[in-house]
């Protein structure tokens, strides 16, 4: 009796002990709340604002909670837990599965001058023991840990002694065994956490689905976590599919296009790489491999002279890039089709990081899907479905000639209108006509072969139904004998894949989460049974009988707006700057932040650290040579700065900002300056839209007035008033592109915007 009391009251001072640590911990978190987090963004970051749900994001770390983000490539995952991680005490520890992005980030934080180390197996003894003393000592504010080094006994006990803030587990994807880039170690992740302690975690990744985020949440016991799950839209990227023919000549004639630009070409194997890095090579195209075949420090040189602008385009297996933080790539090449589109994705998510414009071409084969399918022949029967369902879904993706985007984000679960990308023509399914049919029919027989096999099988089993092919499977279940079987026999097998994708795509069914592959009913199609309805598919692309000469390229061009002379200057200061500092290019400055510089020419420091991305800090530390740069520019080309009329301007531009300022101050009306200065409506709307963002009112009410009435102006107007964004896309969305036009939006933007923002 006496032994069971004793263990009892140690079990009561444990709880309350354990208790007061998870307190202190949240304690601590929830103390340093109140800092002002958009000044600290600015200070040590630079930016005056905080992008989508980041803000909130770093509140619910700093209020101890556990956090699960969801947030594609580029939107800014790494700084939900960079800044906490600055205004808490402590250490946070960052368990990422690359070294080359540990050393990525490390370095752009460094440049920031915050202490921030990696620990893996790259580091020698002395240089661990140095790691070691600086995080004890309470030096260090972000440690980043690779998984397997976070197993190690010696690292567990050192960590145990550490005064740890919060755990942030990057790319958490590779936890589950659902995703494309499962990786063993992380499943252990979780235990080891708790070895250490009782701290918060957030858990981020830039691609999950619905099966996939479950998982995650399950592994690391977070299913109470709160989720953040931002839009997998990347609206800044073109996505383009090609077929596989004269491929090495469509090849040479984009890469020129997109001459000095960067950009990744991605290849299957390690020999084809090597093929066509040579390949760019021989055309004048500065290129390197990238494979794990290459001995280590010719793999570390060449990625160093991608991030060091030292060659434009780096041909890599899938190895290259989930470890590169390099913001300005202009376009992803996959020269062969990837193994899944969760994959797909997060390649074409390394474009267009910094938000700028970013091309992500495929070329598509059949064979390659074939070649992809032989690879798994070896695997378990398990993995070898899972694999062939990943497969189907890459092929539907390509043959599919609905809305890419639609397609990518349906498969993330998220529900995307194709009409806002048909209207931007920001991908070529959307960009060119397609052949559509009549699909009434065929959908009620597929939500008819749904529900009378009790929603319980895949596509494949489906189409044998709907074909009336007696396999094993269909006899067994006696489905046979179900009035749907064989109705569709005169449609192919490729027509019906494509007629149930489509069917998936619009609602008419759903996917099973909880079972790979399984196919259910929805409320959509319920009620399209029982009052059917017209439905338009489309029809998929041939990719079988097309010859190169008859396949129409997709060329996007966007107009510049700011000074693409000192823009040039500038990136070559910057390239200049950042091989004395050993820092690539973009921890100097980003290409957005030198787009500002070329659009309002700084010329003192106060005006540089204004500039989105550059803050104090870094105008201190960099910004000298740049200001000396942009001075001497100004005076050349005699271009007119003045502290109420900041203009994005190129060359002589400045000139036609004023002109048009003065134009409408004297009340003129905008066809005639349309007329006088020889361009278009849309252009002098760009203009006008610049003058007012870089911080100049105007007055274009006399013009509004004749061409809108007031009611609809009244309407656009409270619609921005109230609106979360204003994205004129999602304004026409909202308020009906039948109702009103882009023009008239803008218009009303730029009134709304001199009124209530400026």
């Amino acid at each position: 009796m006496e032994f069971i009391l004793k263990k009892l009251i140690n079990l009561h001072i444990e709880n309350n002990l354990l208790t007061k640590s998870i307190m202190s911990s949240r304690n601590h978190l929830n103390g340093d709340k109140k800092t002002d987090l958009k000044a600290k963004l600015k200070e040590l970051f630079g930016y005056n604002q905080f992008r989508g749900a980041q803000e909130t994001i770093i509140e619910n770390v700093l209020g101890g909670r556990n956090t699960f983000v969801i947030m594609p490539t580029g939107a800014g995952k790494s700084l939900c837990y960079q800044l906490p991680a600055m205004v808490v005490d402590g250490t946070a520890i960052v368990i990422s599965p690359l070294i080359a992005l540990m050393k990525n980030q490390v370095d752009q934080l460094n440049a920031l001058g915050i202490n921030a180390q990696f620990l893996n197996s790259t580091l020698s003894k002395a240089e661990i023991a140095k790691v070691r003393k600086e995080t004890l000592n309470g030096e260090i504010k972000l440690l980043y840990v690779a998984p397997e080094s976070l197993t190690k006994d010696e690292n567990v006990k050192f960590l145990q002694n550490a005064k740890i803030s919060f755990v942030a587990i990057d790319e958490a994807h590779c936890i589950s065994e659902w995703g494309h880039d499962f990786r063993p170690e992380y499943r252990k992740i979780k235990n080891i956490i708790e070895q250490l302690g009782s701290f918060p975690i957030i858990a981020l990744t830039a691609t999950a689905t619905p099966k996939v985020q479950l998982d995650i949440q399950k592994n690391l016991q977070m299913e109470e976590a709160d989720i953040f799950k931002s839009s997998f839209n990347r609206d800044n990227l073109f996505y383009e599919v090609r077929p596989k023919v004269n491929t090495k000549k469509q090849l040479i004639r984009f890469v020129k296009q997109n001459k000095g630009k960067s950009g990744i070409v991605y290849c299957l194997s390690r020999k084809k790489v090597e093929e066509i890095a040579e390949l760019l090579k021989v055309n004048d195209v500065k290129a390197l491999p990238y494979h794990a075949g290459l001995d280590s420090h010719v793999r570390m040189n060449n990625q160093d002279a991608f991030l060091n602008e030292d060659v434009d385009v780096i041909v890599a297996t899938i190895a290259f890039g989930m470890g590169i933080d390099k913001p300005d790539v202009r376009f992803v090449i996959h020269y062969d089709t990837p193994k899944s589109l969760e994959g797909y994705y997060q390649e074409t998510g390394r474009a267009g990081r910094d938000g700028l414009e970013g091309h992500c071409l495929m070329f598509f084969s059949d064979l390659d899907i074939l070649k992809l399918e032989k690879f798994n022949k070896d695997k378990s029967v398990t993995e070898r479905d899972n694999a062939k369902h990943l497969l189907m879904e890459m092929t539907a993706y390509a043959k599919l000639s609905v809305c890419r985007r639609k397609q990518l984000l349906h498969y993330f679960g998220e529900k995307y209108d194709d009409s806002v990308c048909i209207n931007s023509k920001k991908c070529d399914n959307c960009n060119r006509t397609k052949e559509r049919f009549e699909a009434k029919d065929q959908v009620i027989m597929a939500i008819q072969a749904v529900k009378l096999t009790d929603q319980r099988f895949d596509i494949f089993h489906l189409i044998n139904l709907l074909m009336g092919i007696p396999d094993e499977y269909v006899t067994s279940y006696s489905h046979d004998k179900l009035p749907v079987y064989g109705k569709g026999k005169d449609i192919s097998q490729e027509n019906w894949e494509s007629i149930l994708r489509q069917t998936v795509l619009y609602d008419y069914l759903e996917k099973d989460i909880d079972n790979f592959g399984i196919l259910k009913l929805s409320k959509k199609g319920l009620e399209f049974l029982e009052r059917p309805t017209s439905v338009i598919f489309s029809k998929d692309h041939d990719y079988i009988n097309v010859e190169e000469e008859g396949h129409h390229e997709i060329e996007t061009v966007q107009a510049k707006s700011y000074d693409s002379i000192l823009y040039d200057m500038l990136k070559s200061l910057r390239k200049k700057v950042a091989k004395q500092r050993g820092f690539p290019p973009y921890v100097i400055f980003q290409d957005p932040s030198l787009e500002e510089m070329a659009t309002i020419y700084p010329t003192n420091m106060e005006e540089l650290a204004q500039v989105n991305g550059v803050g104090m800090a870094k105008a201190k530390k960099f910004g000298k040579k740049f200001i000396e740069l942009i001075e001497k520019y100004v005076e050349e080309n005699d271009i007119t700065t003045a502290s109420d009329v900041v203009v994005k301007s190129s060359i002589n531009k400045s000139k036609t900002k004023i002109f048009i300022i003065q134009q409408i101050d004297r009340k003129v009306n905008l066809d005639e300056i349309i007329e006088s200065k020889n361009i278009t409506m849309a252009e002098l709307i760009d203009e006008i839209e610049h003058i007012c963002y870089s911080g100049t009112k105007l007055n274009i009410d006399y013009y509004l007035s004749q061409y809108i009435d007031a009611e609809r102006q009244q309407e656009m107007f409270d619609y921005f008033m109230e609106a979360e964004s204003d994205d004129i896309a999602t304004a026409l969305r909202e308020l009906g592109d039948d109702e009103y036009t882009e023009e008239e939006l803008r218009l009303m933007r730029i009134k709304f915007l001199s009124e209530v923002a400026l």
